[in-house]
């Protein structure tokens, strides 16, 4: 669990995780808050605030420098391996430790702890996506349960929570500038036809505007009105 508080923001979903972990699940949470989750959690990462790549970065190098990694789930699926080897190369867990504040010991642990499960799963937060290194949060998230082969099967898999009521819905249903409903992509050609023929109107031509770049085209007087349902985008 990265940068994610399931019992204020998914009160639902942490109940039957909670249950789960009453069960035997073990949870590693990385989370610099000292949140309700923490004090069940297997090992709690409570590392310095904006040092999550560091932290995953030394547990993907430990998984493969000790052969923990699914190394047939990487040669059958996985693109840029021998990239990420050279990208985690300097992050060992002492120096991953230094930066990010918690103990190498703790690292290490977290990192076999999920290589050796038969079943484990990556969920993430808002804590960690809406950064200024937010996206490279992510990725680094996901690589780590990838080299692990921890996807694609029960029991595993990425699981992104959402930070608002239905957000996955409405990205779902098309609000979002480049995509159709379905995430259907604005430039093929069938799929244009397919929803002006629906909507009974022509589409222009391109992406529409993020929530940020509609913020900067009011503030330069170019968008003519917005309407905002059950949201603050502010």
């Amino acid at each position: 669990m990265v940068g994610s508080n399931p019992e204020v923001n998914h009160p639902v979903a942490a109940s039957i995780m909670k249950n789960a972990i009453r069960r035997g699940t073990k949870l590693i949470l990385i989370d610099p808050y000292e949140q309700p989750l923490a004090r069940l959690a297997t090992v709690h990462l409570q590392l310095r605030p904006g040092t999550d790549v560091q932290l995953l970065s030394a547990m993907t190098k430990l998984v493969i420098a000790e052969g923990l990694y699914d190394s047939k789930f990487v040669d059958d699926r996985l693109e840029g391996f021998d990239e990420l080897v050279q990208r985690v190369e300097a992050y060992t867990p002492d120096v991953a430790a230094r930066i990010c504040g918690v103990s190498a010991e703790a690292i290490v642990e977290a990192a076999r702890l999920f290589a050796k499960a038969p079943a484990a799963m990556c969920f993430w937060g808002m804590g960690a996506s809406q950064h200024v290194h937010g996206a490279d949060n992510i990725r680094a998230t996901i690589a780590f349960a990838l080299v692990c082969g921890q996807i694609g099967r029960s029991g595993t898999g990425l699981h992104p929570l959402r930070g608002q009521n239905n957000v996955q819905g409405s990205c779902d249903a098309g609000l979002l500038p480049h995509y159709f409903p379905g995430y259907r992509t604005l430039d093929d050609a069938v799929q244009r036809s397919l929803f002006e023929t629906l909507w009974k109107t022509q589409i222009p031509i391109g992406s529409g505007l993020s929530v940020v770049e509609i913020m900067d085209a009011a503030k330069a007087g170019k968008m003519k009105g917005l309407y905002v349902v059950g949201g603050n985008p502010a």
